[in-house]
Parts: structure tokens; C-alpha cells; sequence
């Protein structure tokens, strides 16, 4: 009996049967997944699912919601992935994630001694620093993000080592809520014009 590896993804039906981002959803799961995930999005109700695929049938699970809240406090935590290097695949659950993980708080993963940013435990993270979008380096640890994906595509964007003493102003970013404020002391909110260009990319794709 031949078992198919299964890919993971989280995503959002909205209420007219789109599915945002479909395309690096697709990239996520495999270029067979494509013809299983539109079917599925025109025939799921609205809301927030974790999908399977192992290669020939995609499995759903229907979420209360997103874990995401605007402007939700945050806290610091050393990445459970701290020692790899790059991006990786989304790990399905349970996972190292679920350690750090608090219901209501956005906890940011930081390298072993606590001075730069990775990823949130829900989340990519993207920052501003007064001209232009900044991502952290290709050969951070962190998921290979499905939001953050779509962000490369569409925009200018630089790499650079998010720190933890910087006053950048932050965003989350998912598949699920495209971008998310949250309240990180002594950093400005993010910028509501380039809030809604992002927000434009990230829940317009379906």
C-alpha cells in the first residue's frame, strides 16, 4: 500500500466562494491540489478551514475562527525552530508551535538570545522602516508563508534582520486575515495607507 505525503495549509472561504491567495495556496499543496480547492471553495461555507491533501483528496476542517485579533498584545519567546536555517514547509498539528502559543496574545519568535524577529507563532511578520516594506532575511526560520508570498510578489520589498530594540512599526500576516495590527511597546502603529495596499493584495486573490 503506496501512503501519499500529506502538505497542510490554513485558508479562509469568504462569502462569495472565493478563496484569497488560491494560487500560493496551490504552490503550498501541490499544482494537483488546484482542481480539489476551487471545487471546494465554491461549495464550502464561509469561514476558516485547515486543509490535507496527500495527492489525490483534500481534507477539511472547519475552524471556530481566525486566532488573529486587531491589536492584540504581544510577548517574546525564543523560536522552537531557532536552530534551523530558512524558510520551511507549514507544519500541520500538533506542532513545536503549539509551546508558545498564548489564546488572545501575538507571541514573536525571536533567534536564542532575543535580539531579532523571525515570525509570530500564527504569523509571518512584516515591518516598515519609514520607506519602504521589510521582510526578515531569506535564511530566517520561519514558515514559508503563504501571505508573505504574496507580498513578494506584488511589492518592493528588502530583507533585513527585524530587531527587537527597533521601533519599526509591525504587522502580521496570514493567509487567513491578510494583515493584523498588534500593540508592541515603543513601536508606532503601521502605516494605514500602505496597510490597505497590502490588505488589497492579500484579500482580493480568489
Amino acid at each position: 500500500m503506496v501512503v501519499l505525503p500529506r502538505t497542510y495549509t490554513v485558508a479562509r472561504v469568504t462569502p462569495d466562494q472565493r478563496l484569497p491567495l488560491v494560487a500560493q495556496h496551490v504552490h503550498r499543496l501541490g499544482d494537483a491540489a488546484r482542481p480539489a480547492l476551487r471545487a471546494f471553495a465554491a461549495a464550502a461555507q464561509p469561514g476558516v478551514y485547515r486543509l490535507w491533501w496527500n495527492g489525490a483528496e483534500l481534507e477539511a476542517l472547519k475552524l471556530p475562527g481566525s486566532a488573529l485579533r486587531e491589536g492584540m498584545p504581544t510577548r517574546f519567546a525564543v523560536s522552537p525552530f531557532a536552530g534551523q536555517r530558512g524558510r520551511f514547509a507549514k507544519p500541520a498539528p500538533p506542532s513545536a508551535y503549539d509551546g508558545v502559543r498564548l489564546e488572545g496574545v501575538a507571541t514573536l519568535l525571536t533567534d536564542p538570545r532575543g535580539e531579532t524577529l523571525y515570525e509570530s507563532c500564527r504569523a509571518a511578520l512584516l515591518a516598515w522602516n519609514g520607506e519602504a516594506l521589510v521582510l526578515p532575511p531569506e535564511d530566517a526560520p520561519a514558515v514559508r508563508s503563504v501571505a508573505e508570498a504574496a507580498v513578494l510578489a506584488s511589492f518592493t520589498v528588502r530583507h533585513a534582520a527585524l530587531l527587537v530594540s527597533s521601533g519599526w512599526p509591525l504587522l502580521l500576516l496570514n493567509a487567513v486575515e491578510g494583515t493584523c495590527g498588534i500593540t508592541v511597546e515603543g513601536r508606532a502603529p503601521f502605516p494605514t495607507g500602505v496597510r490597505a495596499q497590502l490588505d488589497a493584495v492579500l484579500r482580493g486573490d480568489g
